[in-house]
């Protein structure tokens, strides 16, 4: 049986590929999730892709994937700098967690550079543009 790794990005997230391109390039969340699925499909694993604009949504998924997941893959977006509730909710879930980041965040606005969600995760993949999301699925094959 595969295991379900459970992906989730933040905020604006929806717009990948029309916002700043220049930063987060062309290609689409829409993109994202068929390129996870079918490497998914090729390590003998599943996805569950969601994205939510709401910082509840996501705890909620972070919730449901304590019961169905075998690990998370998370771009908590603009959430990464501010949320101790996503935080929280990823030290309740008992498998590894990976955080992906389109864009180098320590490279950026100052801000960005502290993550809440870097102190749970097993690993973090930033400044790869999308391919991140696959090196972190990568990791849930080994």
């Amino acid at each position: 049986m595969s295991k379900t790794i459970y992906v989730l990005n933040g905020p604006n997230l929806n717009l990948l590929g029309k916002r700043q391109p220049e930063i987060y390039g062309l290609e689409t969340l829409a993109d994202v999730e068929a390129r996870m699925a079918k490497k998914a499909q090729e390590l003998g694993l599943e996805i569950e892709f969601f994205q939510s604009n709401y910082e509840g949504a996501i705890v909620e998924k972070i919730h449901e994937a304590r019961e169905k997941a075998a690990g998370i893959i998370i771009n908590p977006a603009a959430y990464t700098h501010t949320s101790v509730a996503i935080l929280d909710a990823l030290n309740t879930f008992e498998h590894p967690v990976i955080e992906v980041h389109i864009s180098n965040i320590h490279t950026r606005e100052a801000f960005r550079h502290h993550s809440f969600v870097s102190g749970r995760a097993e690993g973090i993949v930033a400044g790869f543009g999308t391919l991140g999301y696959l090196v972190a699925l990568e990791y849930f094959a080994g």
